[in-house]
């Protein structure tokens, strides 16, 4: 069956190509009575518009891309990531708009930017900023940062990490432990943590900030930095390495919610008394209230930071300029989880 074009309408109409097109597309410019008989007649024969023709004729696509550093699998395993885009999606909802995640394409963040059809970009927790920030510089439409070092022209959505972390790490050092391990998120730089960007980063110096005040410092024996896969299966193969050191912490801080879990079913497998290891994360996602024991966290607004960066870039795609560094606070969360020591 031969597909009805804008040509077909408008021999039917008795209107011009041009004159249909703006049916469509700019309705504005056309008189309500000159619209509704276009409307009208293309329902009758059934045409439906082509997205990716009208896309091309408009320069929109009414779609803004989230841009992942991670693949699709990895990012759907992240239970931060659902709060978060139903922040985005509320207001792609109120505003008209459709979302599309976009990871890395065969492995390229730079293909994966030249190849989305979208109107924008949330990048989130992109380390290497700098290269991709030129590639996304190059194809030219507007895009945040979320959970990135900022840049100084670029709005950018970011959580208050490094008070965050700090005040998780004051009060594993307030109920009396010294043995600690640092349950990092991992980098690819090998436990390096003076280069790290981003997120990692103002964490980090969070912990050391903490530590300081104690007169405490990372070192080979009591206190030590461990890195893992950001998942629960990495959370609990990096406990198991841990517990098979020569001295056990009695307590892990870790750079996320997921990993700690993963940390206290792994020490729940051995058949580790709560009582011998605490557990501190950072996020709050909802599986931290449930585990046993509830897990002591930092908060951060995953939903409305998702509102704020959606409402940024659409503000930017309108052509509002707002290059506002947004830095949402964290909350110290206190359940179970941690105990102290001696008692």
């Amino acid at each position: 069956m031969k597909k009805v074009s804008i040509n077909d309408i408008a021999k039917k109409a008795g209107y011009s190509k041009t004159t249909v097109s703006f049916a469509f597309n700019n309705p504005e410019r056309l008189p309500e009575q000159t619209v509704k008989r276009i409307l009208d007649t293309a329902e009758e024969l059934g045409y439906s518009p082509d997205p990716i023709a009208r896309s091309m004729s408009t320069g929109h696509t009414g779609t803004i891309g989230v841009l992942f550093p991670q693949s699709i699998p990895d990012v759907i395993r992240n239970p931060f990531i659902p709060e978060f885009l139903a922040g985005v999606g509320e207001i792609c909802t109120r505003e008209g708009f459709t979302l599309m995640l976009v990871p890395p394409l065969k492995g390229s963040i730079r293909r994966a930017i030249e190849n989305a059809a979208v109107d924008g970009f949330i990048t989130l927790g992109l380390e290497e900023y700098k290269a991709t920030m030129v590639v996304l510089r190059q194809r030219g439409v507007p895009f945040i940062t979320v959970d990135s070092d900022p840049i100084e022209d670029i709005p950018a959505v970011n959580i208050d990490d490094e008070t965050g972390a700090k005040e998780a790490m004051l009060h594993v050092l307030e109920q009396g432990h010294r043995d600690i391990r640092i349950l990092a998120i991992r980098s690819g730089r090998e436990g390096h943590y003076e280069e790290y960007h981003g997120t990692l980063h103002y964490r980090m110096n969070g912990y050391l900030a903490a530590l300081s005040e104690y007169g405490l410092e990372l070192d080979r024996k009591h206190i030590r930095l461990i890195e893992g896969a950001c998942t629960e299966y990495g959370g609990a193969e990096s406990f198991r390495v841990i517990w098979k050191g020569r001295n056990r912490p009695t307590a892990i801080v870790a750079m996320s919610d997921i990993m700690a879990i993963g940390a206290l079913n792994a020490a729940r497998e051995m058949h580790i008394a709560d009582e011998e290891i605490s557990m501190v994360g950072f996020d709050d996602i909802p599986m931290a209230a449930s585990v046993n024991p509830a897990l002591t966290t930092v908060a951060q607004p995953h939903c409305k930071k998702g509102q704020l960066a959606a409402e940024l870039l659409l503000n930017t795609i309108n052509g509002e300029v707002d290059n506002t560094h947004y830095v949402l606070p964290t909350e110290l969360v206190l359940r179970n989880s941690v105990f102290k020591v001696g008692e």
